[in-house]
């Protein structure tokens, strides 16, 4: 039995709120001021590798969460971090920025096979543990009428590598060798597994 109520979740991601209800743990989620600069945390260093940038990202996001629930007086609890990058080679993809860059990154993945990298960080004050998740994605040739329609939804937007495994994107993955929950945000085995290190019933 853990001694906490629940797991904190500093995500705003709607998939990774599924996901770890899933695992049947009790949540509460602890996202950023309006003053906090969240996106500044995802700035890439100059020559990071993909496994090194989602992890370095993945634990700035934990302390920034836990300096949040100290400074807001919050009942102390784990808190629960994630961070999701697409790989081509040692290039990293973000989220696009607009339309344009979605198309770039579209037609970058077109009929080749990229990795998925997520991060993910269950810590407090005094204990922290981390796992990482790494799957391969194939995508079958697009045509630019394809990917101009895809982007044209707009499901691109805001998510890294320009796509999402579990929209439309899914009608042009044409294998996938690794974790699918760690490709939507949160790797559930290796989630599951900090938890429990947490003494939470999974």
């Amino acid at each position: 039995m853990s001694t906490y109520p629940f797991v904190y979740l500093a995500s705003q991601s709607p998939r990774r709120r599924q996901l770890l209800e899933q695992l049947g743990v009790p949540y509460e989620l602890l996202l950023p001021d309006p003053s906090e600069d969240a996106e500044a945390l995802e700035v890439v260093l100059a020559s990071e590798s993909p496994r090194a940038y989602v992890q370095r990202v993945t634990l700035l996001k934990l302390t920034a969460a836990l300096v949040r629930m100290k400074r807001r007086g919050l009942v102390a609890a784990p808190v629960l971090c994630s961070d999701t990058t697409v790989a081509v080679g040692a290039t990293i993809l973000g989220k696009p920025n607009d339309p344009k860059q979605a198309h770039q990154m579209l037609s970058a993945l077109s009929g080749k096979t990229h990795r998925v990298l997520t991060a993910v960080a269950v810590g407090t004050v005094r204990k922290q543990r981390q796992a990482l998740s790494i799957s391969s994605v194939r995508f079958a040739s697009m045509t630019r009428q394809q990917i101009m329609r895809y982007v044209a939804s707009g499901e691109p937007m805001g998510k890294a590598g320009a796509y999402a495994v579990q929209g439309q994107a899914a009608a042009h993955i044409a294998h996938i060798n690794g974790s699918y929950s760690g490709i939507m945000g949160l790797p559930m085995f290796e989630t599951a597994q900090i938890l429990r290190d947490f003494g939470f019933k999974v």
